[in-house]
């Protein structure tokens, strides 16, 4: 068995690189040192891994308080500055962007995976025979997950209210314990009402969230169109079937481009000034209002003589002033933003079934609706006692939200509760046995690292683990592939009567993204950092819309 040296030319890379450089190699100091990094940033997240993971509070650079159990947001405020645990901060994110969920899987089960990984290289295997024998365990993962498959799952109606809420259990209970059967239908709604005609299209910029503060979860509610955290500009507060004209460029008195001076002569001629402004935006509201628009959405500031003859020709005047909410609300209405007062055309008015203006909470809202089909735009209103609280929310709905899209894409579904990593645990252990060389051995710890997910759930819920686990074992060995843990009942029971299923692209992606990074950081065997630049940092660009 070979292990890996020192670097024996280590003292001479001191003559080609500037003063102030760092330079580590060899097991004890590089491997290693990544393994450990990337096993403590593990140690921190698995603690939040499934429905009883526990929160963490990050505080910020900027001060901003995170209450959270959601994996992504965590890696992502705690500013990780070791180079191999940014890795497994890049799949995390990878996972994130990917499929919207599994995450936490994502790094806690890399984590795992380095730990065995040291455990092999202290028994004298190198890190090349480690890297072929994952690469293998791998491909042979994938192959049992399509086998766990549950049968006809690959079928399903995105538009059946019950085939979406079997799928998006999981992942909602996973951030909010206990509340799913509130949440999970209030999502599920929002995003049937929303999906095209091709489910494969599906946006999930198309289902927003609005947090009121006040009242409690049951509280929630789904709006067919937008809600607008804004009250309206006048008087008018209510319109029913109303054909809505959106100028991004504000409702008031154009100023001219260039300077000019006005050469007045007498009272009279400030008089006539006076008015010929006047007439002109009233003129122009006329025209807005002939045209047979209701409501008028400006994009930036409403000029005092502006409102008043909109007040006049009894015409609604909203202010919308992120352009982010701007566009979303042409999407909602089919309205067409137009750069400055005019008299718009029918092809560029948009259409809402009523515009009016509530009070949610002691928050004045504008609620923007369209009953009818085809409408682009759900929110899901969201109601908590506090901030911290509504946020966690959102991120439960956002995961939703994403496996519905991954829904879309892929339906099939594979037993939860950790069955689905027994069953791979005991089957990558039998395939180990089949081979001869000395990456058996990385196999046979790659299968009982899937006892990571047992294992933790159980922790987390305060059950004993290694019970569970035996149990669990015993049960796979008789032939039960579904049999997962109870977390309420702290026993081993079926996932398919539970109906707690994952999804097949979010399990698969996980995985194959957690072997991939862990490859990645046993292949390095140097570090060499050099000497940070000099001078002050540029500061972050702030001040950008949430998107």
């Amino acid at each position: 068995m070979v292990s890996l040296g020192t670097n024996p030319g280590g003292h001479r890379i001191q003559s080609i690189l500037k003063d102030g450089h760092k330079h580590l190699s060899g097991l004890d100091e590089a491997v290693l040192k990544n393994i450990g990094a990337g096993r403590e940033l593990s140690a921190i997240t698995r603690t939040s891994l499934g429905p009883n993971g526990m929160n963490k509070m990050v505080i910020n650079h900027l001060d901003k308080h995170f209450i959270t159990n959601d994996a992504a947001t965590i890696v992502n405020e705690l500013e990780v500055q070791h180079p191999a645990a940014k890795l497994l901060v890049l799949a995390a994110r990878a996972q994130q962007e990917e499929i919207g969920d599994g995450a936490n899987l994502t790094i806690s089960f890399a984590g795992e995976l380095l730990d065995k990984a040291e455990e092999l290289i202290r028994m004298g295997l190198h890190p090349s025979e480690i890297i072929i024998g994952y690469t293998k365990a791998i491909h042979k993962t994938l192959e049992i997950l399509e086998d766990l498959v549950e049968k006809g799952s690959e079928n399903m109606d995105v538009r059946n209210m019950e085939e979406v809420l079997l799928r998006m259990r999981s992942a909602v209970a996973s951030k909010q314990f206990g509340q799913e059967d509130v949440l999970c239908p209030l999502v599920a709604d929002a995003c049937i009402q929303v999906c095209p005609e091709n489910p494969a299209n599906f946006n999930v910029d198309n289902v927003r969230v609005a947090k009121l503060v006040g009242g409690s979860l049951h509280n929630s509610s789904v709006v067919r169109g937008m809600v607008l955290k804004n009250d309206a500009v006048g008087s008018i507060k209510k319109v029913e079937n109303a054909m809505v004209a959106v100028f991004a460029g504000g409702v008031d008195t154009s100023a001219t481009e260039t300077k000019g001076t006005v050469l007045i002569h007498s009272a009279e001629h400030l008089e006539n000034y006076a008015k010929t402004e006047e007439a002109k935006v009233e003129e122009l509201i006329k025209s807005v209002a002939d045209s047979g628009a209701k409501v008028i959405v400006s994009g930036a500031a409403v000029g005092d003589m502006a409102l008043h003859f909109c007040e006049r020709y009894k015409l609604m005047v909203l202010k919308v002033s992120s352009k982010f909410e701007l566009r979303r609300f042409c999407r909602t209405t089919g309205a067409v933003a137009l750069l400055k007062l005019s008299q718009p055309n029918a092809g560029e008015l948009g259409y809402a079934d009523s515009v009016s203006v509530e009070e949610i909470g002691g928050a004045r809202v504008t609620v923007v609706q369209n009953e009818e089909g085809g409408n682009l735009v759900a929110t899901v209103v969201l109601r908590g006692s506090t901030d911290s609280i509504l946020e966690d929310l959102e991120r439960a709905v956002d995961d939703g939200v994403n496996t519905y899209k991954s829904m879309c894409r892929d339906s099939r579904i594979i037993p939860g509760a950790a069955a689905t990593e027994v069953e791979l645990a005991k089957r990558l252990k039998e395939f180990s046995l089949k081979e001869t060389g000395l990456d058996q051995y990385a196999i046979a710890k790659f299968g009982e690292s899937f006892e990571m997910v047992p294992r933790t759930l159980s922790e987390n819920a305060g059950l004993g683990a290694m019970e569970i686990i035996s149990s669990l074992y015993a049960e796979h060995a008789a032939g039960n592939v579904k049999v997962g843990i109870d977390l309420k009942e702290g026993s081993c029971k079926d996932a398919s009567i539970m109906k707690i299923w994952d999804l097949y692209i979010t399990k698969s992606f996980a995985l194959k993204y957690s072997a991939d990074v862990v490859c990645t950081v046993l292949r390095i065997d140097q570090i060499i950092l050099a000497k940070p630049a000099g001078g002050p940092r540029p500061p972050k660009q702030g001040g950008m819309d949430e998107d």
